[in-house]
């Protein structure tokens, strides 16, 4: 399983990084993990087909974890002329809060007929759910968002991929991340306790808890980058836009 990071900054750009967003690639399946408004721009730079992009699984609706997706939709129809179907899987309510956004950023765009199937599931907190070969499992966490958001823990091809979403701290993310092969962790400060985000003097009080084979910390603030060299736990990987990662 290869993962590329296509976007690992916050919502302000901190750092020069690009929104939120992982591309997951296996020998039968290419998914991307949230779809921040930044996405295509990272896709191009990773050099990345949009069309060969089968499913995009949403943790939370906030505009810098799904905003992409009107972006995504004007693209596919008008730049890549995509014909193959998409799904798109996500909190309750995602299909509303995209088509509402779309219909404020571009007029009239939900009305064009497509070419392709464009499908939304939507996830239950702790209930599997079988996507082609990916299963994922939802739990909630902390962060309000207008939709329940959701931790993310995907198995596939023997491997488990987990990843917190944005969230403060909650016994929810143990089990989200057990055992996992990679564990993408949202850390937007180096300390204190963030409202409704984490620091890394949490996450790393909490790692052999978990159990997590390898952590990807992303997500930082501006003071969690400056302080990022501080970070020297072996298990530990700092995101960087277009890491590519072999899981």
């Amino acid at each position: 399983m290869k993962l590329t990071v296509v976007g690992c900054g916050d919502a302000f750009g901190s750092g020069g990084r690009l929104q939120t967003c992982y591309c997951v690639e296996t020998t039968a399946s290419r998914f991307i993990i949230d779809c921040g408004a930044t996405t295509l721009i990272g896709f191009s730079r990773c050099k990345i087909d949009p069309n060969s992009i089968d499913t995009i699984f949403i943790s939370h609706l906030h505009g810098d974890h799904f905003a992409g997706l009107v972006w995504w939709l004007v693209h596919a129809q008008h730049v890549a002329k995509r014909t193959t179907p998409l799904t798109v899987v996500g909190p309750r309510g995602a299909r509303a809060r995209f088509e509402a956004a779309a219909d404020v950023l571009f007029p009239g765009s939900i009305a064009i007929p497509r070419r392709y199937d464009l499908r939304f599931l939507e996830l239950v907190h702790e209930t599997p759910l079988d996507v082609g070969a990916v299963r994922v499992t939802p739990f909630e966490v902390r962060h309000p968002s207008g939709a329940p958001p959701y931790a993310l823990r995907f198995e596939l091809e023997g491997k488990v991929l987990s990843f917190t979403g944005d969230t403060e701290w909650t016994d929810a993310l143990i089990p989200t991340g057990r055992g996992a092969d990679l564990y993408i962790m949202e850390c937007y400060q180096f300390e204190g306790e963030p409202r409704f985000h984490m620091s890394w003097r949490k996450i790393s009080g909490e790692l052999d808890r978990i159990g997590a084979k390898r952590v990807l910390i992303t997500h930082m603030a501006e003071t969690m980058l400056a302080r990022r060299t501080e970070v020297a736990d072996p298990r530990v990987v700092l995101a960087e836009d277009g890491l590519v990662l072999h899981v």
